[in-house]
């Protein structure tokens, strides 16, 4: 079992509620419970939303966006800034000055990409709204490619937020209201399929738990998901309170991240999974 938060300085950790949490999965996990790959109602709490997320971000190059080579690109020609990516009003933002997510307010990078230039080091990085209440806003763009492109130059922030105004509910109400589903905990060996529709792979880990009339009644076996976090944004039918939170996969990289638990009607468990 695994439980775990993004701290600058240690003081705001609660231990004492990150062993309830993993105790609390360890009573859960008694009565173990085999299913079939399909497709389920899933909650995802905020560490498998960061980790899908994050590599949302990392993928939103203007450049890559503009030649066709990403799923930001639009069909035909162009990028689909203005377009709607999710049916819930959901932001997803960065901000040097988010609480509890500070971060450089200038641009700091080894080397040149597709998503930053050397040359762009000490740029300003102020906040940006990626998506702004479900609609695609902006795209990284250095300043080179900017002036290619007559857009403006948006250079990235070391942290991201995703979240909906609308959002109250907590992860426990939401189980609650969930007749039937599964409740994961982490997702782990993230890799990409297909970048026009940023199909992502892996496996899940550290727990998946049935949910039954409100109720976790046990552990369920590991699986194998395909699913883009695109797609995600767009069959999100809730999203929970935003919150602070350490992503699982990508902790190496990216730490500075607060997401909500989202409810997704049919997350696509491909294969059931030997992992454990």
């Amino acid at each position: 079992m695994w439980a775990g938060v993004g701290t600058r300085d240690f003081t705001d950790v609660a231990v004492a509620d990150l062993a309830a949490d993993v105790q609390r999965k360890m009573a859960w996990s008694q009565r173990r419970i085999e299913l079939p790959a399909g497709r389920y109602e899933t909650l995802m709490p905020p560490s498998t939303v960061s980790d899908m997320m994050i590599y949302a971000y990392w993928t939103m190059e203007a450049r890559d966006a503009d030649e066709g080579r990403s799923v930001y690109a639009k069909p035909g020609d162009g990028n689909r800034i203005g377009e709607r990516l999710a049916g819930l009003p959901l932001t997803l933002r960065s901000d040097p000055n988010a609480p509890g997510l500070e971060c450089s307010p200038f641009q700091v990078v080894g080397g040149s990409s597709g998503s930053a230039s050397v040359f762009d080091n000490g740029m300003a990085t102020p906040a940006v709204d990626w998506i702004s209440g479900g609609v695609l806003t902006n795209l990284i763009r250095p300043r080179a490619w900017a002036l290619k492109t007559t857009a403006p130059a948006t250079a990235a922030v070391d942290n991201l937020v995703l979240e909906d105004p609308n959002a109250t509910a907590s992860q426990a109400e939401m189980i609650a209201a969930t007749e039937r589903g599964l409740l994961l905990t982490t997702l782990w060996y993230i890799r990409e399929v297909d970048p026009q529709t940023l199909l992502l792979t892996g496996l899940t880990r550290d727990g998946v738990f049935l949910v039954e009339h409100g109720e976790v009644t046990g552990a369920v076996n590991n699986f194998r998901f395909n699913e883009s976090p695109i797609d995600l944004l767009g069959r999100a039918t809730q999203a929970g309170r935003t919150e602070r939170t350490l992503p699982r996969e990508w902790n190496d990289w990216f730490t500075r991240a607060a997401m909500p638990t989202l409810r997704i009607p049919d997350f696509n468990m491909s294969s059931v999974s030997p992992a454990s």
